[in-house]
């Protein structure tokens, strides 16, 4: 501490020197510790019995060894894979040399097929083919969730890569559960109970003709969600926007819903919440569209890379 003398001359000691303004954070994503749950509260992990499931991270991705997808999945056995996807979000499995028919026929023991009639068909209405390579991908590499502009999203989706590029190409997934335990008390007050509104329109208008997308258009109008949608079996929490089919909250003005929007999108970049998955021949990846949004990583053209998706119908989100 530093003395002075005043002006009567008495010694006093002078006030402590004052820190320098704190440097600017980004206010959508700040350092510190995070709430890493995999599981909902007070749940625990229980062993799997038919396979060994290894984690790729605290909260989400695993991957599943000791399963042949080209064999009859059973009863137990399909228990046991469902309860892994609730669990970790996406699990993984290597060494699957299945064919589209059987990729299908898995999808199937989930649920209804679906189509999507803005991505290329594979062999048959139910595969969405994703053939990249002839000129640099664009508009993957964007965090989303599948199909948010139906009124009723896909529950999960299998993606199977037919040709591997030899580096690059990975795919991302998020946690938005822990995404929302995270958020700020303030934040969370503010978006429990809010709608918002999804438009396939401008998701596909980076890259579809307009004349295809007006073609479109009437039938599948804008249609509204939960901003936090409750899971329908896990009951978990969990931030429901995403930046390609999220156009705005719904009660609020356009400024103040971009600018909330912003900050939302921004949750699923943290990368504790996230896991990356290295592509190789015959790897399989079955999400929870429900739980995630995923992140196409497009960083290997010139090389090509060809994957087919077969997405399963989900339920209205609450």
């Amino acid at each position: 501490m530093t003395v002075t003398a005043n002006e009567s001359g008495t010694a006093t000691a002078a006030a402590p020197a004052r820190l320098r303004e704190a440097r600017a954070v980004d206010e959508a994503v700040v350092e510190g510790p995070r709430t890493l749950r995999r599981l909902p509260e007070g749940a625990e992990s229980a062993p799997y019995r038919l396979f060994e499931a290894r984690p790729l991270g605290p909260v989400i991705g695993a991957e599943i060894h000791g399963v042949d997808l080209r064999e009859e999945i059973g009863p137990e056995l399909r228990a046991e894979i469902h309860r892994a996807l609730l669990e970790f979000k996406v699990v993984f499995f290597r060494d699957q040399p299945i064919s589209s028919e059987r990729q299908q026929e898995i999808a199937r023991l989930w649920g209804e097929l679906e189509t999507n009639p803005f991505i290329e068909q594979g062999d048959g209405a139910h595969i969405a083919r994703f053939a990249k390579g002839d000129a640099p991908p664009s508009y993957e590499n964007v965090w989303h969730t599948d199909v948010t502009w139906r009124p009723a999203p896909a529950m999960g989706a299998i993606l199977r890569l037919v040709e591997v590029p030899p580096y690059g190409g990975d795919t991302m997934w998020a946690d938005m559960a822990a995404a929302y335990d995270n958020l700020p008390e303030e934040v969370k007050a503010r978006i429990d109970g809010a709608v918002a509104e999804h438009d396939v329109i401008p998701g596909f208008a980076r890259f579809l003709d307009e004349e295809r997308l007006l073609a479109w258009q009437d039938r599948f109008p804008p249609v509204q969600h939960p901003v936090v949608r409750t899971h329908p079996e896990t009951g978990r929490r969990t931030l429901f926007v995403n930046v390609s089919f999220t156009t705005r909250i719904l009660g609020l003005p356009k400024e103040e819903s971009d600018e909330l929007l912003r900050f939302l999108f921004q949750q699923a970049h943290v990368p504790e919440y996230q896991v990356r998955f290295h592509w190789e021949p015959d790897s399989i990846a079955f999400w929870d569209n429900r739980a995630t949004q995923h992140y196409a990583v497009n960083d290997y053209f010139p090389h090509r890379r060809v994957a087919e998706r077969v997405a399963i119908v989900g339920d209205r989100p609450y």
